[in-house]
């Protein structure tokens, strides 16, 4: 099913940037940034919002409604403490647009449920059990998020542990980003962390597949219904997340809601809310994953970046926010080290075979020789210079390398891999 069309004017297109909230709201409301948070803590949503059947009902109404979004819904549950005193409000053309109180008075509540049984999806409402706590620290936290997947079978991956931490990057990333982002994921996920991302091509992908290949859990936060697949080359990805013992896709967007650009903004702030820490890998100048970094200071969160090429304009996002002063990272153990919340990460080898072999572990000959040259990105000419090989035996030795997954190459030259 389709949301309902969004209207012209702000109603409809404001989106959840910290500095647009930061015009609306007190300051003294606001959490701090880069000091956690401050003394008065985020608007809250009344205690029992969606407690009755009849309030959860008048919430899946409420979620269908494009100009009711969290923040209006939570000013309005200020004066009418259930969802369906809000209902009442917006069918009485109170609150919302004419659009949408017509909308509203003409869902019928057992469809809409029936809709979540047929997707497989579940409403989870402020105030369950297995609501994230972690997303009240927002000033909008969503009234209601649809969820598929290890979630319907284990409700604490939502609200308890495992901790988490939230991977996010450029789209049209780099492959040396796209490797970066999974073998973080995959460090993070064999330590026992639960890596968050958007869902999105290239970083964000690139982190999930990271965290599932390790044998590890993730969640993907959608900016469209949970039984969307967007983008469609990320299908595979998303359907591999929902079969997984411990993968989860949540969206505070009802099932058939499609994705359109205004909702990924609101969609970055549960990624940067759900994280204890924010790992930036790329990101080019305009890149959202600085929104979702604003989104995470403004929480308290700890952010951190992964440094690349000073001159790449990937790396512009990242550089940036480590001069402002966010934390440079080498790899997951960095990661869990500053947020004290894992062990050291599990590997098949010993310490001593680990210490004796080293990078490039298994390189025998001349493929050894090359690769332990291969301290940067470099040609193949100057390989050969460095190493004293013949240009043909270096650049023979290079495809072979990077058939094997110990190599990339990137604009003629050639670099270890990220873990290699």
């Amino acid at each position: 099913m389709s949301a309902h069309p969004v209207p012209d004017g702000d109603d409809g297109l404001k989106l959840r940037r910290p500095s647009d909230l930061a015009r609306e709201t007190p300051r003294s409301s606001r959490p701090g940034r880069r000091g956690g948070q401050s003394e008065e803590p985020p608007p809250e949503w009344p205690e029992g919002f969606a407690a009755t059947d009849e309030d959860r009902d008048a919430l899946l109404v409420l979620a269908h409604l494009a100009t009711v979004t969290a923040r209006h819904l939570l000013g309005l549950a200020a004066g009418r403490p259930t969802a369906s005193a809000c209902l009442a409000a917006v069918i009485q053309g109170v609150a919302g647009s004419a659009k949408d109180s017509i909308l509203a008075a003409s869902l019928r509540p057992a469809e809409l449920r029936e809709r979540l049984t047929d997707a497989t999806v579940r409403l989870i409402a402020v105030g369950d059990p297995e609501y994230p706590p972690a997303l009240y620290d927002l000033h909008d936290p969503p009234a209601a998020l649809f969820a598929r997947g290890a979630l319907l079978q284990r409700p604490d991956l939502m609200a308890a542990a495992p901790p988490r931490v939230s991977i996010v990057g450029a789209r049209n990333c780099s492959q040396v980003g796209e490797d970066t982002a999974a073998w973080l994921a995959g460090g993070l996920a064999r330590a026992g962390v639960c890596v968050v991302s958007g869902g999105a091509r290239g970083i964000d992908a690139a982190a999930h597949r990271g965290a599932l290949d390790a044998g590890g859990s993730t969640v993907a936060v959608l900016g469209c219904g949970v039984d969307v697949a967007y983008p469609r080359t990320n299908r595979s990805l998303l359907d591999r997340v929902v079969a997984t013992a411990a993968g989860t896709l949540v969206s505070e967007y009802p099932p058939g809601t499609p994705a359109e650009p205004f909702r990924f903004p609101a969609r970055n702030r549960i990624v940067a809310a759900l994280g204890q820490g924010v790992v930036i890998v790329e990101g080019a100048q305009g890149s959202g994953s600085m929104i979702t970094a604003e989104h995470a200071l403004d929480l308290g969160r700890e952010v951190f970046a992964i440094p690349g090429p000073v001159a790449a304009d990937l790396s512009h996002v990242p550089h940036a926010l480590i001069r402002e002063g966010a934390t440079l990272i080498r790899g997951a153990e960095d990661l869990l080290a500053d947020l004290k919340i894992g062990s050291r990460i599990p590997t098949p080898e010993s310490d001593e075979e680990a210490r004796s072999q080293g990078p490039g572990r298994g390189l025998a000959g001349m493929e050894g020789v090359v690769f332990a040259a291969l301290g940067h990105p470099v040609t193949p000419d100057s390989l050969a210079a460095a190493t004293g090989m013949a240009l043909r035996e270096v650049v023979s030795t290079l495809t072979l390398l990077e058939v094997r997954g110990f190599v990339m190459r990137s604009g003629g030259r050639y670099q270890r891999r990220p873990g290699r």
